[in-house]
């Protein structure tokens, strides 16, 4: 993304980063390079393993890392956008995960009380947006960049194409403008394809499309 190549430029320090996972396979990509330059304190997510710089800044000790199953991940922060104080998760229960950890019990059945995350600033991905900030997404891209932009105080959404009012269906919109705060242009689409293809390639995977 632009959004974090300008990040790097500016050489912003001390940064958390909320994030599901660290990176694409292969280092050198994506969030990579804030690692690598040392400008992350703490990174909160579900998996750190495909980033070989995190994992360096980590063993080090330069990096503090906080790590939740993916779906507890992205329900915090579906509460912090949302305005709760948390969720209840069985997850965890009865492992070194309940550890420093309220729990409560409901109907005989123990959970564990996981507090809500939100972010100063969420920087989303996006195919289309408006004007106004009207999102529309491709594929995946919905499952988390949706729920990111609710729970940060400024969103930014980068997309591939700035569109006229009336271009995206309302049915096709992912995130409405209430949420977003600015709209950046990113790479074109195809672009951006070329991007991945060559992370892809790199390390031997298929091409995505």
């Amino acid at each position: 993304m632009l959004s974090i190549e300008e990040l790097v430029r500016q050489g912003q320090k001390d940064l958390t980063i909320l994030s599901e996972v660290s990176t694409m396979p292969g280092g050198n990509f994506d969030l990579a390079p804030l690692f690598k330059n040392g400008q992350v304190k703490k990174f909160i997510g579900a998996h750190i393993g495909t980033s070989p710089e995190l994992l360096e800044q980590y063993a080090k000790g330069n990096l503090e890392v906080e790590l939740y199953p993916m779906g507890t991940w992205i329900e915090k922060l579906r509460a912090g956008g949302a305005g709760l104080g948390g969720i209840l998760t069985p997850t965890g229960v009865g492992t070194l995960i309940e550890e420093g950890k309220q729990k409560i019990n409901l109907d005989g059945k123990d959970y564990l009380l996981e507090t809500a995350l939100t972010a100063d600033f969420a920087i989303i991905k996006g195919y289309q947006g408006d004007p106004i900030g009207n999102i529309s997404y491709r594929g995946v891209s919905i499952n988390c960049n949706k729920v990111a932009a609710t729970a940060g105080k400024y969103t930014i959404a980068e997309v591939n194409e700035i569109v006229e009012m009336d271009v995206i269906e309302p049915i096709r919109v992912g995130t409405p403008s209430v949420f977003v705060n600015a709209v950046v242009q990113g790479n074109p689409l195809d672009v951006q394809h070329k991007i991945y293809n060559e992370q892809w390639n790199s390390i031997g995977i298929l091409k995505h499309k």
